[in-house]
């Protein structure tokens, strides 16, 4: 990734010019970069998940865009454009899948150079410029990857019984 400085101003300067994400510091006193979901979104996921889609849309050639890790908690986040439907049957799937969408309206947290947001957030793909991918193609990638596993119990476990 480009040099953005090492303040949080500097990088959401970053973020907002040369990548287009709609950047803010919120709260200033800490330091922490957020963004509003609208024309971007996110989709996040268990880092497991997040690494087999990955691997699968490189495996198809397709482009990544920001990829932001969660250690703590141990997920991903693909920011994508927003072009996902609003459908109660696909939030239902992904659901099931320990997927969420971050809608228009939504907070997303990026990577922010402070000592505490540092070990908070941390990049999987940085941003390089405006791009990202269509959300369509990410979700593609997580149905390839459930559609592989075909002794897994979407969200759920079955527990038998039987003695």
């Amino acid at each position: 990734m480009q040099s953005f400085g090492d303040t949080p101003r500097s990088r959401c300067y970053y973020y907002r010019r040369e990548c287009d994400l709609p950047a803010v510091i919120d709260p200033p006193e800490l330091g922490r970069i957020i963004l509003r979901a609208g024309y971007v979104c996110g989709v996040t996921m268990p880092t497991r998940l997040g690494q087999a889609t990955k691997a699968h849309m490189q495996s198809r050639g397709e482009l990544l865009g920001p990829v932001v890790a969660h250690p703590r908690s141990d997920r991903w986040t693909f920011l994508i454009v927003a072009d996902l439907p609003d459908d109660d049957r696909l939030f239902a799937e992904l659901f099931r899948l320990d997927v969420s969408v971050a809608r228009s309206g939504a907070t997303i947290a990026l990577p922010s150079p402070t000592a505490s947001s540092g070990a908070i957030r941390q990049w999987i793909v940085p941003p390089r410029g405006p791009y990202r991918p269509s959300g369509r193609v990410v979700l593609e990638a997580i149905r390839a990857w459930a559609d592989q596993m075909p002794n897994r119990h979407r969200g759920f476990r079955v527990v038998s019984r039987a003695r």
